[in-house]
């Protein structure tokens, strides 16, 4: 299973990366399957490099905050209008209840079909498991001011914990029970963001994945305003190995 960083800052496009956007695949019957984790603004553009977006499985989609979904309008455009192509089935969206109204409003035209002709739209509920290809991805409502899920994707004897925005709390712990690589929103720092109930500090998702016994900690969707090396500095306070931080367009192998 590969995971390849296409956006990583937090809140909004930064002047190095995309926002949230990141795309895990595997080898399974003869070819490659691909599921994309949300697709924040920006992430449309540098998700072109790597693979054809016609050429994905499924999207999972945290939460319905700009920076985790937007760029679905874009990909909408791609796949409807773009000369010369034949007509190809819509494409798997799970999504939290409300995101085909919510992005049907945000490209404002359209007619009463909406998207449904290029994005199929199913509701995530906490708990559900849904199989792509070699993936199997269950999704875990996590602590965020909107109703939002975390994804543990597993293929290939590895597991993949995607905290997507969250705070710390208990379905944190079952997202990323034994994960192999903690994928960790790391957008508030320590003695600066006194808010709790919206994202994890580096420290708090270290005792996270202490807690979870995860394997490995990446660090993500970090705000431009913030200084990574901080963040790091903080989770290493209490994760015992490498603190590794998420590098947009890397490629890792679990």
């Amino acid at each position: 299973m590969r995971l390849t960083i296409i956006g990583c800052s937090g809140s909004f496009a930064g002047p190095d990366s995309p926002a949230s956007s990141y795309l895990v695949q595997a080898e399974h019957a003869g070819r490659t399957f691909s599921i994309l984790l949300d697709l924040g603004n920006g992430a449309l553009g540098a998700l072109q490099r790597h693979l054809d977006p016609d050429d994905l499985d499924a999207i999972f989609v945290t939460h319905l905050h700009p920076d985790h979904c937007l760029d679905l309008t874009g990909l909408y455009v791609f796949r409807k209008y773009r000369p010369g192509t034949a007509p190809l089935p819509p494409i798997p969206v799970h999504a939290p209840p409300g995101a085909q109204e919510r992005l049907h409003a945000a490209y404002d035209g359209m007619d009463e079909s909406g998207m449904r002709d290029q994005l199929a739209f199913a509701e995530v509920r906490d708990g559900a498991v849904v199989a792509v290809g070699p993936f199997r991805v269950t999704a875990f409502a996590v602590e965020h001011p909107v109703p939002a899920f975390g994804y543990r994707v597993e293929a290939d004897g590895a597991a993949l914990a995607y905290t997507g925005d969250t705070d710390s709390c208990l379905r944190l712990l079952d997202l990323c029970r034994d994960a192999d690589l903690m994928l960790a929103d790391s957008a508030f720092v320590e003695g600066r963001d006194a808010l709790r109930g919206i994202h994890l500090t580096g420290r708090r998702a270290a005792q996270a994945a202490v807690d979870a016994g995860a394997r490995r900690l990446m660090l993500t969707h970090m705000p431009a305003w913030n200084d990574p090396q901080v963040c790091r500095a903080q989770a290493a306070e209490v994760w015992p190995g490498a603190v590794e931080l998420a590098a947009p367009g890397a490629t890792y192998t679990l």
